[in-house]
């Protein structure tokens, strides 16, 4: 069975340019930080002294969010990445945001960090990609000559 932690606190560090994603109940365990770099994401989820690094690249994953389809439970219907390492997201209809960052090493296994954000949290996180409110309708603009 798996258990999900769930991140309702963002906090933008304008200085260093990351996002905190992190759990106001316990803080300083849960943390997901964010940061742009180029045409990358640099994603680093930790739980106490165990992290695990992503990055993905800027544009997939905004257009990915862009258009994620709400699902009942906890399913995750989209993944960016490789094979190896990968991050996996679904939408529930209350607006909450299933993350699951994954290495995985062979067949024997793999490690998950099973993430939960809140609406809120995933509003600040698409306003700070920023991901593309329109997308999810799967209309793109029309080009005339």
């Amino acid at each position: 069975m798996r258990n999900y932690e769930q991140l309702d606190k963002a906090t933008f560090n304008a200085e260093t340019g990351v996002l905190y994603l992190e759990s106001a109940a316990s803080p300083g365990m849960g943390i997901v930080a964010m940061r742009k770099e180029g045409a990358y994401v640099a994603i680093s989820a930790s739980y106490g002294p165990l992290e695990m690094a992503l990055r993905p690249r800027l544009h997939e994953l905004s257009r990915v969010l862009g258009r994620l389809q709400p699902v009942e439970g906890f399913s995750t219907t989209r993944q960016i990445g490789t094979g190896q390492a990968f991050l996996s997201l679904g939408l529930r209809p209350d607006g909450v945001l299933i993350m699951r960052p994954t290495l995985v090493a062979d067949a024997a296994g793999h490690m998950t960090f099973n993430l939960l954000l809140t609406d809120a949290v995933r509003q600040k996180l698409y306003e700070w990609l920023p991901v593309d409110p329109n997308a999810s309708t799967g209309e793109f603009p029309t080009v005339t000559g």
